[in-house]
C-alpha cells in the first residue's frame, strides 16, 4: 500500500512538470534509439554480406594475392601481384589439384567508358564465361562471351543495366561500341537489374574476358583473384591445402609465414565477416551508449533542480508523517520512470527509423536488406536506461530525504 502511494506521488510530481520531464528523458530517448539503429542496421548489413557470400556456393575457394590482412595496416597487401599466369597453369593440372572442377582468374579495376559524348566510370571485371554460373547472372539482352574470345583477347563487353541507361538511354546497346582506354569494345550483352552481389554491384559493372582486361585495359600480367570450384563440398579442405602446396612450390616458399598469397574458403569468409561485423556493431553501440551516460547526468542535474524547487513540498510531506525512506523512494521512482519511459520511446523510435532505413535501402538501392529487430539491444536499452535512472537518481533522492522538515518549510 505504501509503495502504491509512493508511486502515485512520484507520477503526480512528474505530471506537474511535464515540460521538464520530457526534456529530461530526451537524452535517454536519443541514446536508446541510437543503440537500436546501430544494432538493427548492423545486423541487416551482416545478413546481407553473409547471404552474398553464401550465394557464391559452398564449393568455392578464393585465392588472393598478398599476405592475409591481420589489421588495417595490412590492407595494402590485397593489391599484391603474386598470382601470375604460371600459377594458373599449375593449378589447372589434375596432378596438383585433383578435386578442382573449375577455375577462373579475375582482374578488376575502374576506368572511364564513353559512348558518343556520354561518359561513365564503372567497375570493370575481367573473368571467364564461368562467371555466369558462379554468380548466377546471365545477359538479359545479347549473349555472353565464350572461351575462344578469351583466348583471342576479344574486345567485347557485357554491361550492367545502369551503364546501359547512362550511356544509351532507351536505345539498344547490343552491337554498339563503347570506348575504354582509347579502344573500342563491342557490347555483346546487357545484364538484368541485379543490384549488389558478393561485393559487386552488377548494375554498375562492365564484364569482359580477363585476357582483354589484362592486355588492353589494366596493362598487367597478374591476377587480382583466382576462384576455384571443387567437385564436391567435402573436398574443399583438401583442395585448399593442395592449392597452398602448389603455389608454395611455384613461389619457392618454404616458410609458411612468408606466404605471398592466402586461400579463403566460403566457411572462412563467413566466419571472418561475422567477426568483423560483430566487432563493428559492438563498437558503434558503445559509442551510442555514451549518450545514455550523458542523459543520466542530465537526469541527475534536473532531479537536483527539482529537489531545490520542491523543498517546501518535501518539508510539508515530512511534517505530516512521511519518512526519509518515503522521500528517497519517491525521487528514485521518479528517476526510474523517466528513464524507463525514455527507454520505451527510444526503442520505438529506433525501430521505426531502422525499418524505414531498411525499406529505403531495399527500394532505392536494390539491396536485399532485411529489417532485423535487435531484441538483445532492446533489452539492453531498457536495462541500461533503468540502471542509469537508479544510479543517477540516488544522489538527488538521498539529498531530498536528508532535508530537515523545519528548514524545508522555511525555504523561500
Amino acid at each position: 500500500m505504501i509503495l502504491k502511494h509512493t508511486l502515485k506521488t512520484a507520477v503526480a510530481g512528474l505530471e506537474t512538470h511535464k515540460s521538464r520531464s520530457l526534456l529530461t528523458i530526451l537524452g535517454i530517448v536519443i541514446g536508446v534509439a541510437a543503440i537500436m539503429i546501430v544494432m538493427s542496421l548492423g545486423q541487416g548489413a551482416q545478413n546481407l554480406i553473409l547471404s552474398q557470400i553464401q550465394s557464391i556456393g559452398s564449393k568455392t575457394i578464393a585465392v588472393i594475392p598478398g599476405r592475409q590482412p591481420s589489421g588495417p595496416t595490412d590492407l595494402t597487401s590485397l593489391f599484391a601481384d603474386s598470382l601470375k599466369g604460371r600459377d594458373l597453369q599449375l593449378l589447372e593440372r589434375k596432378e596438383n589439384v585433383p578435386h578442382l572442377s573449375e577455375i577462373m582468374p579475375i582482374v578488376f579495376g575502374s576506368e572511364v567508358a564513353a559512348y558518343g559524348n556520354d561518359t561513365y566510370r564503372p567497375t570493370i571485371l575481367g573473368v571467364t564465361p564461368l562467371f555466369s554460373d558462379i554468380y548466377d547472372i546471365y545477359p538479359e539482352e545479347g549473349r555472353s562471351f565464350n572461351d575462344d574470345e578469351v583466348k583471342q583477347y576479344a574486345q567485347v563487353a557485357i554491361i550492367g543495366s545502369k551503364i546501359k541507361t547512362e550511356l544509351f538511354g532507351d536505345d539498344s546497346a547490343v552491337d554498339q561500341k563503347i570506348k575504354i582506354k582509347g579502344r573500342n569494345f563491342k557490347v555483346i550483352g546487357v545484364l538484368p537489374e541485379k543490384g549488389q552481389l558478393s561485393f559487386l554491384n552488377f548494375n554498375d559493372i562492365i564484364i569482359m574476358p580477363y585476357t582483354t582486361g589484362q592486355q588492353y585495359v589494366f596493362g598487367i600480367k597478374y591476377f587480382n583473384r583466382i576462384i576455384v570450384q571443387t567437385d564436391k563440398e567435402e573436398n574443399v579442405p583438401q583442395t585448399a591445402e593442395d592449392i597452398k602446396t602448389t603455389l608454395r612450390n611455384s613461389h619457392n616458399i618454404t616458410d609458411f609465414s612468408k606466404d605471398d598469397f592466402f586461400v579463403e574458403t566460403q566457411a572462412q569468409a563467413l566466419e571472418t565477416v561475422a567477426n568483423i561485423t560483430n566487432i563493428i556493431k559492438l563498437f558503434l553501440a558503445a559509442v551510442a551508449a555514451i549518450s545514455l551516460f550523458v542523459g543520466g547526468i542530465g537526469i541527475m542535474n534536473i532531479m537536483l533542480v527539482s529537489v531545490t524547487e520542491r523543498t517546501r513540498e518535501i518539508g510539508l510531506r515530512k511534517a505530516i508523517g512521511a519518512t526519509s525512506k518515503n522521500i528517497l523512494s519517491q525521487f528514485l521512482i521518479e528517476a526510474i520512470i523517466l528513464t524507463g519511459v525514455g527507454g520505451i520511446i527510444g526503442i520505438s523510435l529506433g525501430t521505426i527509423i531502422s525499418f524505414g532505413a531498411s525499406f529505403a535501402l531495399t527500394e532505392f538501392l536494390g539491396l536485399v536488406w532485411l529489417f532485423s529487430f535487435p531484441a538483445q539491444a532492446a533489452a539492453l536499452g531498457i536495462g541500461v536506461a533503468a540502471a542509469v535512472g537508479l544510479i543517477f537518481g540516488i544522489y538527488p533522492a538521498y539529498h531530498a530525504s536528508r532535508l530537515s522538515p523545519t528548514e524545508a518549510l522555511r525555504y523561500e
